[in-house]
């Protein structure tokens, strides 16, 4: 769980793309390459690029189901 999180009982609902590249298990490198292309869902709030935590499971469930068709 990202910090400060559990003192108020909330999830998580945006993930800086540093955090995002840990729970997928990828390079910092690769997730800004998958925002630009936009293969990952992005928000910009400011000068700072947030990605919501919805965006990660709907990434999976889409690489997923490229290797179910595969």
């Amino acid at each position: 769980m990202m910090r400060g999180t559990e003192d108020y009982g909330l999830s998580v609902l945006l993930v800086r793309p540093e955090d995002a590249a840990t729970l997928l298990g990828l390079g910092r490198t690769k997730v800004y390459e998958l925002m630009r292309s936009g293969a990952l869902r992005s928000v910009k709030i400011g000068g700072l690029r947030r990605i919501p935590a919805t965006a990660l499971t709907e990434f999976v469930a889409k690489l997923e189901d490229r290797e179910r068709v595969a």
